[in-house]
């Protein structure tokens, strides 16, 4: 998968910047935003089942020690592979059936990724979340990374909600209903949208927690 080229992440965030203050101020302190890349691929999806409701320092141990048992992460090993033996590696119960259950959908061919890739943007939506194990949080961020939609959002995601809160210097968070609503004026964009928060937050993050230089 390659991301979407600079000069039409460059339009999406002009347009952008001009439909909401808080991502035009985004913008002129991010400039057009690194967009995260991978492969379309089982792995993939199983790597953002691993990082659900976890930091991002415990899941990334976590998805190491299964890289390390697997070697390559495919839907044949883990269907051939002892559902303790991935327990073990820091994996929860219910993610690992649900690394199974989207294993046997890939392999009957209830899942074709190659198809996901190649559909409509809610066409493929469909297709991943009517498997079991793929909720819409993690149909978005694989649309996202690994087939670089510009228009997926992964809806309700606390990190983009709190980077516009701050952007808009709200008293509060919008509620998911309320922010799903307002991403609406954000069409055909939202991807962009959401690369452009996560990267002004987490440069935000970055920079407070540098040292204060020595007076």
């Amino acid at each position: 998968m390659t991301a979407p080229s600079r000069r039409k992440l460059t339009t999406a965030c002009k347009t952008l910047a001009a439909a909401d203050p808080a991502l035009g101020r985004a913008y002129e302190e991010l400039g057009v935003p690194e967009w995260r890349v991978g492969d379309p691929c089982y792995a993939a999806l199983c790597r953002l089942i691993a990082y659900q409701q976890l930091s991002t320092k415990a899941a990334g141990t976590i998805w190491g020690r299964t890289e390390a048992m697997f070697g390559e992460v495919t839907p044949e090993a883990v269907l051939a592979a002892d559902p303790e033996a991935i327990r073990a590696c820091g994996m929860s119960r219910p993610k690992v059936r649900h690394m199974v259950s989207i294993a046997e959908a890939m392999t009957t061919g209830l899942l074709d990724l190659e198809r996901v890739c190649a559909s409509d943007l809610d066409l493929a939506r469909k297709e991943l979340v009517s498997v079991k194990g793929i909720g819409p949080w993690t149909a978005e961020l694989f649309l996202l990374y690994s087939v670089g939609a510009m228009d997926a959002f992964p809806v309700g995601d606390v990190g983009l909600m709190e980077a516009h809160k701050l952007l808009s210097e709200a008293e509060t968070r919008m509620e998911i209903k309320e922010f799903t609503a307002h991403a609406a004026c954000w069409q055909p964009y939202r991807g962009v949208a959401a690369h452009l928060l996560w990267g002004w937050i987490n440069d935000r993050r970055a920079k407070a927690a540098q040292p204060s230089p020595q007076a």
